[in-house]
């Protein structure tokens, strides 16, 4: 040691990692707490990515495959029905789907439909389960500004192996807190899915196209109920406005949802 000097040992230095107020996790909670909306659902197919049209293309397929035995309109009627009596059996999404347009052939064609129109019939379905996910606008823009304030739960139905491939071909996943895949949306669902990802549904919004599955049972719950129509709409969603709700809005596309969802709080 030169010059005969002792070294003075200095303590460590603590750093001091500051958080904005509304960056610690206390705090945030509390934020939540006193807002009248902490958690906002989404529905998925035509709301956050465009479903229906490959329904409605595919059934325009199905119609000349057998344009032989029977009008257009009349088969698009059958296949309708067969699909209303089959959700309880295949429930929603593209397999049973598939199932009602097979046995709507056998119906028409008083079971003489030809193999190879079966099999095209099952070709179409097999397409449908890989068609691309494009996102509808202002979805991603509409996640992004909501995500760090609130918590987003994605509910859908249909079959689990098909949402799960769009949810992952949208790129959309992440920002998500929950993804509930159910067999049908009811108002114990969405308090059960409210209570298990959020606040109960006192302090929950549903957003989705369907008045039938996303808006009034939302309602039902206690929660709010956000409608933005599609252009193309299932006859079996189909149900009456429900205007005299004090919890119904509804919005022309996502890109009004954000300051919907920030004047209620």
């Amino acid at each position: 040691m030169r010059s005969g000097r002792r070294l003075r040992r200095h303590p460590p230095v603590r750093c001091l990692t500051l958080l904005r107020r509304d960056e610690h996790p206390a705090l945030r909670y509390a934020t939540l707490m006193t807002r009248n909306l902490t958690t906002i659902g989404f529905d998925a197919d035509d709301t956050l990515w465009h479903n229906m049209r490959f329904y409605a293309l595919t059934e325009a397929r199905f119609t000349t495959l057998l344009a032989d035995y029977a009008e257009p309109a009349n088969l698009s009627q059958r296949l309708l029905a067969a699909e209303g009596r089959n959700i309880r059996l295949y429930g929603f999404g593209i397999k049973g789907f598939t199932l009602s347009m097979i046995e709507t052939a056998i119906e028409v064609t008083d079971g003489r439909v030809p193999a190879a129109v079966l099999r095209d019939v099952l070709e179409a379905g097999r397409e449908m389960l890989g068609h691309p996910v494009e996102t509808l606008p202002y979805a991603r823009e509409t996640l992004t500004a909501l995500a760090p304030d609130y918590r987003l739960i994605l509910v859908t139905k249909g079959d689990l192996f098909d949402q799960e491939r769009k949810i992952a071909a949208s790129g959309l996943g992440d920002f998500f807190a929950g993804v509930e895949i159910v067999s049908d949306k009811t108002a114990e669902t969405y308090a059960r899915v409210f209570a298990r990802h959020g606040d109960g549904p006192g302090k929950a919004l549903m957003v989705g196209n369907s008045l039938r599955s996303d808006v009034v049972p939302a309602l039902t719950a206690g929660a709010w109920g956000v409608h933005v129509p599609h252009e193309h709409e299932w006859t079996i969603e189909a149900a009456a406005e429900p205007s005299e709700s004090p919890r119904y809005r509804r919005i022309a596309d996502l890109g009004a949802l954000e300051p919907l969802v920030r004047a209620i709080g």
